[in-house]
């Protein structure tokens, strides 16, 4: 049949995977033919991920030999991600529970592809398996890849689609899968407080030459705004709570058959969270990357913070929309703005490339206290 020791803990039983072929198929029952096992290509880190595989073969049914073709995914409690040697011991305990490494499992295990919006779909999961306390592995059907163009249409699209998913009341019971209270306070108090804000304190790291886009006015607003960050996060947390992908970047966002349609994937952060939470990483997500330029950025965001009322309201969510731009712009902040200094590239060469990166992530910074002095504070408080 071939080997699958590459998938280490994460391979399945002959028999397991006969079954999940069969499902993949739709077929009553297969005889696995070959099975190989090839590692995916992917250069973003993310500290819950173990290890993403192609599993691909043959079966035979009904007299016919038909190929087969499996995403396997492993997640992992953080604490074995080589990122967690950077936090503080004292810290470590708090940083493990705060980090929802189950629910990606948990929402496959759910009946959440039946209660999506028209329009999303996600992979059809046909296994998955507790691999110990601490990791899981996640067989999916694979996603064909298609190309999509990301334009202000598309970009609204997703916007529209996301509002109908964070108010669909039939997803809202799921919205509890997520295993870990988590909130933009606990983020201020761990995160921020504990790595971002020093940095912005920091002489040194803002002698870097990459840090020379963020000019002096700017290193003094994010300054201002870090010290009044847990008074920010409170204000984000008193916000409505709706139902978030938790990373609505376009990279989670594929293309499916239909031109309008999308398919969602990695649910890690999936959960509550203050209303127009995921517009930050759909709005800033390429751009963090690099794969989009950050030109026109005020634009699209009035593009898609507008379609993603409408959602909303496709949905019977009558939250006044200045309350959706407040609780985006406290998000964009805390979640994005005030952690925008480079220092994932502060390991590479200073180039024209390198700069580039810097100064779009100045923008970013820039535009996100620009937005909240815009917002108002709503005074509500959640129900």
């Amino acid at each position: 049949m071939g080997s699958r020791d590459t998938l280490g803990t994460a391979d399945v039983t002959d028999a397991e995977l006969a079954t999940m072929v069969a499902s993949l198929l739709r077929v009553p029952d297969v005889e696995v033919l070959d099975s190989a096992v090839e590692p995916v290509a992917y250069d973003q880190p993310a500290i819950t991920t173990a290890g993403r595989w192609w599993v691909t073969g043959h079966a035979a049914t009904g007299g016919a030999r038909v190929p087969f073709r499996l995403f396997v995914k492993q997640v992992q409690s953080w604490e074995h991600s080589p990122f967690f040697t950077f936090v503080p011991d004292d810290y470590r305990e708090v940083a493990i529970a705060g980090v929802p490494w189950k629910t990606e499992a948990d929402v496959y295990r759910s009946d959440f592809t039946a209660r999506l919006p028209d329009g999303l779909t996600a992979p059809r999961a046909l296994g998955v398996f507790d691999l110990d306390a601490t990791s899981s592995s996640i067989w999916l059907e694979a996603v064909p890849p298609r190309p999509a163009v990301w334009d202000t249409r598309r970009y609204e699209r997703a916007a529209y689609l996301l509002g109908r998913f964070s108010g669909s009341p039939g997803l809202a019971p799921l919205a509890g899968l997520r295993h870990v209270e988590w909130t933009l306070s606990t983020y201020a108090t761990g995160r921020l407080a504990l790595q971002v804000v020093p940095a912005l304190e920091s002489e040194e790291i803002w002698g870097h030459p990459l840090c020379a886009a963020f000019d002096e006015e700017l290193r003094d607003r994010l300054r201002a705004a870090a010290a009044r960050s847990l008074a920010i996060a409170g204000e984000a947390d008193a916000l409505r709570r709706l139902l978030s992908h938790g990373d609505a970047c376009p990279n989670n966002l594929l293309a499916s058959e239909r031109d309008d349609g999308f398919v969602m994937i990695d649910f890690g952060f999936w959960g509550p969270a203050p209303v127009g939470f995921d517009l930050s990483q759909l709005l800033v997500g390429d751009v963090q990357i690099g794969k989009r330029s950050v030109e026109g950025l005020r634009r699209l965001d009035e593009a898609i913070t507008a379609a993603y009322v409408d959602g909303l309201r496709a949905e019977g969510c009558e939250l006044p929309e200045s309350v959706v731009r407040r609780g985006h712009a406290l998000c964009l902040l805390l979640m994005t703005g005030l952690s925008a200094l480079p220092f994932d590239l502060f390991e590479r060469t200073v180039d024209e490339e390198t700069m580039r990166l810097a100064a779009d992530r100045a923008t970013i910074a820039r535009y996100a206290v620009e937005l909240l002095d815009a917002t108002e504070p709503t005074g509500r408080t959640r129900p």
